[in-house]
């Protein structure tokens, strides 16, 4: 399976309806990544896992690497970090990275073959995430959303 196939592209930000908001508030605008990190491993830990279902080590660690790769970007290309959000669902922590810049990555439309000097990070988020999307904001920017797997401690 290509991993560009997970991607879409829409042109208004929704998150999954199903999702209640956590308790302690996310980075904002301004925030830079090592802020969206701590905050997503604290959902993971609390939100997701918590007493009785912990959250696998090297689930967290692609977690914090998917996060990374999207707030960078955000920051890198996108104008500046607009806000992050993350939200446990059922299946693992939904992500969503909010930037200024409404232009929509290449990668996006095509999976990249080729490395010069960079580019490594979307096709490391297409590998450890999923139902990834790609939306331009009605009131200016973009969001770029993922799912991220998150499986319990001892669990197959």
């Amino acid at each position: 399976m290509e991993p560009a196939d997970r991607t879409t592209t829409t042109a208004a930000t929704t998150a999954p309806p199903r999702l209640a908001p956590f308790a302690a508030p996310a980075p904002g605008a301004g925030a830079g990544a090592a802020a969206a990190r701590a905050y997503a491993e604290s959902v993971a830990r609390t939100g997701w896992g918590g007493p009785g279902r912990e959250v696998r080590e090297e689930d967290v660690v692609d977690l914090l690497l998917v996060v990374s790769e999207l707030v960078t970007n955000a920051i890198r290309h996108g104008d500046g970090l607009a806000g992050f959000e993350a939200r446990p669902t059922e299946e693992g922590l939904w992500i969503a990275v909010h930037d200024h810049s409404a232009v929509v990555p290449r990668a996006a439309y095509a999976f990249p073959t080729t490395h010069p000097g960079g580019g490594y990070g979307w096709p490391l988020v297409a590998r450890l995430a999923r139902d990834i999307a790609v939306e331009v904001r009605p009131e200016g920017g973009k969001t770029i959303s993922a799912l991220v797997p998150l499986r319990a401690a001892g669990a197959p």
